[in-house]
């Protein structure tokens, strides 16, 4: 016989779906303004009142990937009929493709730095995780002695922010040759991580219970089979949520990109601000680098949705 629900409890679940939905449209509405503005011309990203409905246009990722400059005079009808119509889009903004001696376009550094986040992002995220899991692994099924002070030590290398070492750091990486490099902020966001990958990890690890492995052990399976075999599998979530947070604080760092790295190296989100534009910001630029910046990590997410929450099989065996 269901249960019947009396109006206070109505009221309140009616107050709770509109506190709900008042939370997720204050945390959509920069994502919102971000998308928008990466499809406003440029004189309509700033309007006082702002502008919401306006006619779309792709000339921000143009300009994004290719070097521009403001011109003086209006393109001649010749050289606007000859161009290509993603070139045409910027000369209807005042501003024109800047082209090398044999008439080839001149790129931005944008594709390569966002290829850089993807190497640095995804290499340190495999590392950190992959050594967090075995030395997670290792402080739940072994006794280790100072287990206590071994995971305070290496929990305190978070207690700082980057920014204070980030001065040493960098004075550190240009005495071994490593500033600028690929594997020095691979090294860095991975050394950074690694602390977070632990401790959550070892949550997981401990969730696990130890009779899987006691029984593919009595079935012949070597330590390192049952490991692969029976707790890799079970901690698949938490690797999931692991992965993503620790792809997130390296996607997204700032601070050690800026003063670590200058050209070679460098990744998105140093590059990103410097794209203003001539004379005044261009806002609109800015906001298609950004745009392009969060899919990754939003289609990375996405594609780990299932295994963010814990699997049935956390806690099913209880002592």
């Amino acid at each position: 016989m269901a249960a019947v629900r009396t109006s206070s409890e109505i009221g309140f679940n009616r107050v709770a779906i509109v506190a709900v939905l008042l939370v997720t449209i204050i945390f959509l509405a920069p994502i919102y303004w971000i998308a928008s503005t990466a499809f406003k011309p440029r004189n309509l990203a700033t309007t006082i009142p702002p502008t919401v409905v306006f006619q779309p246009e792709i000339s921000p990722f143009v300009k994004l990937f290719a070097k521009r400059s403001q011109m003086r005079n209006p393109a001649s009808p010749e050289e606007y009929a000859a161009a290509p119509w993603w070139e045409r889009v910027v000369f209807d903004g005042g501003e024109k493709i800047v082209r090398d001696g044999k008439g080839q376009v001149q790129w931005s550094g944008y594709p390569s730095r966002f290829l850089n986040s993807l190497i640095v992002a995804i290499t340190s995220t495999v590392l950190a995780v992959g050594m967090g899991t075995f030395t997670a692994y290792g402080f739940s099924r072994f006794k280790v002695k100072g287990e206590a002070d071994l995971l305070f030590f290496i929990l305190s290398t978070r207690m700082l922010p980057p920014v204070v070492v980030a001065i040493p750091m960098f004075l550190m990486y240009r005495a071994v040759g490593l500033n600028d490099s690929h594997v020095g902020l691979i090294i860095l966001y991975t050394a950074f991580n690694l602390s977070f990958s632990v401790w959550l990890m070892k949550g997981f690890m401990d969730e696990i219970p130890k009779e899987y492995e006691e029984a593919a052990l009595v079935d012949g399976y070597t330590r390192m089979e049952a490991f692969f075999k029976i707790v890799l599998p079970e901690a698949a979530t938490g690797i999931a949520a692991t992965a993503v947070f620790c792809f997130i604080t390296a996607w997204n760092e700032y601070a050690f990109a800026l003063i670590m790295t200058s050209r070679r190296a460098q990744t998105a989100p140093p590059f990103i601000p410097s794209q203003v534009g001539s004379g005044l910001p261009d806002w609109s630029v800015i906001a298609a680098g950004t745009f392009l910046f969060l899919l990754p990590v939003a289609i990375f997410t996405f594609l780990l949705r299932n295994h963010l929450l814990r699997g049935m099989s956390f806690g099913a065996i209880r002592k």
